[in-house]
């Protein structure tokens, strides 16, 4: 995998592939870390009067946020200017294309439009048509490093490829976390996908998967038990996936109190004062310290997902304390996903103690578990 050098591009043809992957909400796309990322890497190709067309994903067939890129141009140019173009291998994306000047930049349709993105990752591909007007493809895409789409496998293999800074730098620092001894915080709201770390010797699990594992040992949470088997992401049957973690979460440190929501109010109660006819939101204060010592003793930290509902104020409490102590450790800690990022931002928690703040979900836990990523090795 070789990074891109800014000293050479002069005014070569660049692809560019990013991830502006964003909320949709009543039919607006909501302004994201990874728009305002993909724009300053935009930007350095600009400056280095390179010929920039980028190309990028939005949502999945059939959803709500399966949208247009044209908001993500207008959200994209506020911080360095680039044209939409409404087409991805048409003539009217060829004549854009070929007139582009250098330090100018383009940004093409959703490529999930065109079907063979997703469906056809191989040479007869009508997106590889595109490669004919590129002199390098580049790679800043590392959280859909993992979807083995053309735009991420194919063109890399008919192109000279290069990694760009973002990606370059989330590779080094997760590598950084790959130790024996390193502590992972596990939460968030999709507890099957953090069983891939089961095998890791440090584990703290919060959030669904955190109460999951509390079920799966034998508490009676109550209301949140029924919560949970209407709303956690499983692909599983319930009885299998409690059956799974009973046999292999055995060694996961979980809450010991929880905050649950009483008519918007935070009520914290022991976990042996559980079942309560409310829903869980936070983890408690008792969790919040048994956890910060272990943040205190860990030599590396990986954190994924939130502890509770941290968008909201009042049952962010635990985000925010385990952040900071992540944070304030001496650990070089990797802390991951667009939700996390948020808080750190909404919170003003301070940035300079984080190792390395990643915006990437799927692809990131896939790379810290020791998977290969169809991305990655498509860059060699």
């Amino acid at each position: 995998m070789k990074p891109v050098d800014f000293k050479k591009i002069g005014s070569k043809r660049v692809l560019l592939r990013v991830d502006i992957n964003s909320d949709v909400q009543n039919g607006k796309v909501i302004d994201s870390p990874r728009i305002r990322q993909a724009a300053e890497t935009i930007k350095l190709f600009k400056k280095a009067k390179a010929k920039v067309t980028v190309i990028a994903h939005q949502g999945n067939p059939g959803k709500r946020d399966f949208v247009s890129l044209k908001k993500h141009a207008e959200l994209i140019s506020k911080i360095t200017k680039i044209e939409f173009v409404r087409d991805i291998t048409g003539s009217r994306a060829e004549v854009k294309i070929k007139n582009l000047k250098p330090g100018r930049a383009l940004l093409l349709e959703n490529l999930r439009f065109n079907e063979d993105e997703i469906k056809n990752p191989s040479r007869k591909n009508s997106l590889a048509k595109l490669a004919e007007f590129f002199d390098i493809y580049v790679n800043d895409a590392f959280s859909v490093c993992h979807r083995p789409h053309a735009s991420m496998t194919l063109l890399p293999k008919i192109l000279p490829s290069f990694a760009g800074p973002n990606l370059e730098k989330e590779v080094a620092s997760i590598k950084k976390i790959r130790l024996k001894n390193s502590l992972y915080i596990l939460g968030g709201g999709k507890p099957e996908s953090n069983v891939k770390l089961l095998s890791k010797k440090k584990i703290i699990a919060a959030g669904f998967f955190g109460q999951m594992i509390l079920i799966a040992r034998g508490f009676k949470l109550g209301y949140q038990e029924k919560f949970l088997r209407k709303n956690a992401l499983i692909s599983k049957s319930w009885n299998s996936f409690m059956r799974f973690l009973r046999k292999n979460a055995k060694h996961v440190m979980v809450p010991v109190d929880f905050a649950i929501n009483v008519s918007g109010r935070r009520h914290e109660v022991l976990l042996n004062d559980f079942p309560q006819k409310f829903r869980i939101d936070d983890i408690g204060t008792r969790s919040i310290e048994l956890f910060k010592k272990e943040i205190s003793r860990a030599p590396s930290i990986y954190m994924k997902g939130p502890v509770g509902y941290a968008s909201n104020r009042t049952f962010a409490k635990g985000t925010i304390e385990i952040l900071k102590a992540v944070s304030n450790s001496r650990a070089f800690s990797v802390v991951g996903g667009g939700q996390l990022s948020e808080a750190i931002r909404k919170y003003r928690i301070s940035k300079d103690g984080f190792g390395h703040i990643s915006l990437s979900g799927g692809a990131l836990l896939n790379f810290v578990a020791g998977e290969k990523l169809p991305g990655l090795e498509a860059l060699g």
